[in-house]
């Protein structure tokens, strides 16, 4: 799982941190249509679009791995 100290703005147009983004896919977001519908970004000039979907990809990834360690085999 990536930390970071400092959250960086992705969309400036809306505002918008990667912490914001990672937060969002926490939360059950997990496509880039669904953060432009919850959060906005990507919803202006666009620019963003690429960076955005590779931390939605990155924090879907994180998400998963850590459910694979939280959850062991009963035998």
């Amino acid at each position: 799982m990536r930390v970071s100290a400092a959250a960086m703005y992705v969309c400036i147009c809306k505002g918008i941190t990667d912490t914001q983004i990672r937060a969002a896919v926490q939360d059950g977001v997990s496509s880039l249509r669904d953060l432009r519908n919850t959060l906005g970004v990507a919803s202006q000039c666009g620019k963003c679009g690429t960076l955005t979907r590779d931390i939605v990809r990155e924090s879907l990834q994180d998400h998963a791995g850590s459910e694979e360690q939280l959850f062991y085999a009963v035998s």
